[in-house]
C-alpha cells in the first residue's frame, strides 16, 4: 500500500492549481481571450532585459562542464557571497555568506526550514489568511498548525489573540509580508511589536521561537515603505526567499534560506538545513540559475504593469460596489464575497468567466483571491464580467 496520506494530496491538489487547470480546459473549449482566469500567481511580465542577457552570456561563454555540473551542496560560494553582499548594502542586515543554503525556490527553502526545526507535534504560527501550502509543509515535518485571524478590514495580524496562541509547544511563526492573499505589507512598527511579543514568550516559557520570513514578494512594494529586514528586529529569525516573483523566474525555482547570524547556536541550526535538504533530497540547487542570481540581485521585472493592474482593477471593483482590501504590494486583491460561502460565490463567479481563488484555502472564509499579474488587456476586458456578477447578485437580492 502506498502513503494514504501523500495518496490524499496528490489526488486532491490545491484549489489554486485546480482552478488554473479548470481554466487552461477552458480555454481550449470556448477560446483563449474569453476566459478570465485569476486563480495563479505566475508573472506576465517577462525578467529584466539584463537578466535574459545575462543568462545569455553565461550560456555561451561559461564553461559547460561548471554551468551544468553539480556545485557543492549548499550552493556556490561565490553565488553566497553575493547575496550576503547584497543584504548587507541594502538592508545593513550583517549576514554571513556561511549561513546562505541556495534552494529549488521558496516552497524547497520552507519546507527544507520546517524539517530542519521542528519535532513531532511542536507547533507553528501562521497568519491568516496564508498561502495554502504553509500546512501541508508544516504538517508534513510533523507539526502542529496554529492560526491567528486578522483584524478587519486592515488585515494586519491581531497580536493579542497572537500572544495568547503562543505556548511553550511553540517552535516558530511564519511571516509572510507583502502577503499572499491580501497584498498587506507589516510596518515596522508592527514588526517590532511581534518581535517584542516573541522575545517575552521565549523568556517566558525559557524557549527558542523561530520566525520564519517567507519573501518571495519582498521587491514587489508600490508606495515609498522602507522594507523592515527581519534580521535587524529579530535574532532568532531565518529568511526564506525566491526569484520566482522579483525577476519573473517561477519555472527556474531558485531561492534561498538565510540563517540569522545573531540566532543563538545560529551554526547548528545552519547544520540542521543542511541535514534536513539532505534528507528531502534537496541539494544542489539548479547550477545554471544559482550562476545567474548575482545578476538578479537588486534588479525587478516592470512593477509598474501591476501596479498599473492593481490600480485599474481596485478602482473598477470599489465603483462597481464590490469590499477591496487595499494592497500595498504582492500582486493579488483580496475581495469580499457576495455571499457568505466563498466557495458558492467562486463557482457563480465561473458563470461569468471568471476564475476567482475563495479565501477557504488561506485558512479564511467569505473572500476570493484575485492574482493581478496578468496582461493589463486581460484586467480591461474581464470588467464587464465582474459588472455583470455584482449585478446578478443584486438581482438575486430583489427577488
Amino acid at each position: 500500500m502506498v502513503n494514504e496520506k501523500s495518496k490524499e494530496l496528490g489526488s486532491n491538489p490545491s484549489v489554486i492549481r485546480d482552478l488554473f487547470e479548470y481554466g487552461k480546459k477552458r480555454k481550449q473549449e470556448i477560446g483563449e481571450n474569453k476566459v478570465f482566469d485569476f486563480s495563479i500567481g505566475n508573472p506576465s511580465v517577462p525578467p529584466p532585459k539584463s537578466v535574459t542577457n545575462a543568462l545569455i552570456n553565461l550560456l555561451q561563454t561559461a564553461d559547460p562542464t561548471t554551468l551544468h555540473g553539480y556545485t557543492s551542496a549548499v550552493g556556490d560560494k561565490t553565488t553566497r557571497e553575493a547575496i550576503s553582499q547584497y543584504l548587507n548594502k541594502t538592508y545593513q542586515a550583517n549576514t554571513n555568506s556561511d549561513l546562505i543554503y541556495l534552494t529549488a525556490g521558496a516552497a524547497a527553502s520552507l519546507t527544507i526550514t520546517l524539517n530542519a526545526i521542528l519535532n513531532k507535534d511542536e507547533e507553528v504560527i501562521v497568519f491568516a489568511p496564508f498561502f495554502p501550502e504553509y500546512s501541508v509543509f508544516i504538517e508534513k515535518a510533523g507539526g502542529v498548525v496554529k492560526i491567528v485571524n486578522p483584524i478587519e478590514p486592515t488585515f494586519t495580524p491581531n497580536f493579542e489573540e497572537f500572544e495568547k496562541v503562543i505556548t511553550k509547544k511553540t517552535k516558530a511563526v511564519i511571516l509572510n509580508s507583502p502577503n499572499n492573499p491580501t497584498g498587506v505589507m507589516l510596518k515596522e512598527e508592527d514588526i517590532k511589536i511581534l518581535c517584542a511579543i516573541l522575545d517575552k514568550k521565549q523568556k517566558e516559557f525559557n524557549s527558542t521561537i523561530y520566525l520564519i520570513s517567507d519573501e518571495p514578494y519582498r521587491e514587489l512594494i508600490y508606495n515609498e515603505e522602507e522594507y523592515p529586514f527581519i534580521t535587524n528586529h529579530y535574532k532568532e529569525s531565518i529568511v526564506c526567499y525566491s526569484f520566482s516573483k522579483s525577476v519573473s523566474l517561477p519555472g527556474e525555482r531558485i531561492g534561498y534560506i538565510l540563517v540569522n547570524p545573531q540566532a543563538l547556536n545560529a551554526k547548528e541550526v545552519f547544520y540542521a538545513i543542511c541535514g534536513a535538504g539532505r534528507a528531502l533530497g534537496f541539494v544542489c540547487a539548479p547550477a545554471l540559475f544559482q550562476y545567474l542570481i548575482p545578476h538578479c540581485l537588486g534588479k525587478t521585472s516592470d512593477l509598474s504593469v501591476y501596479k498599473k493592474n492593481r490600480d485599474l482593477l481596485y478602482s473598477a471593483l470599489t465603483e462597481y460596489g464590490y469590499e477591496v482590501v487595499s494592497p500595498d504590494g504582492a500582486f493579488y486583491l483580496f475581495v469580499k464575497a457576495l455571499e457568505e460561502d466563498a466557495i458558492a460565490f467562486s463557482e457563480a463567479a465561473k458563470q461569468f468567466e471568471l476564475l476567482l481563488v475563495p479565501s477557504n484555502s488561506f485558512g479564511f472564509n467569505g473572500y476570493v483571491r484575485i492574482s493581478y499579474c496578468v496582461p493589463t488587456k486581460q484586467i480591461k476586458s474581464s470588467l464587464p464580467a465582474f459588472k455583470k456578477l455584482i449585478e446578478h447578485y443584486k438581482n438575486k437580492g430583489e427577488k
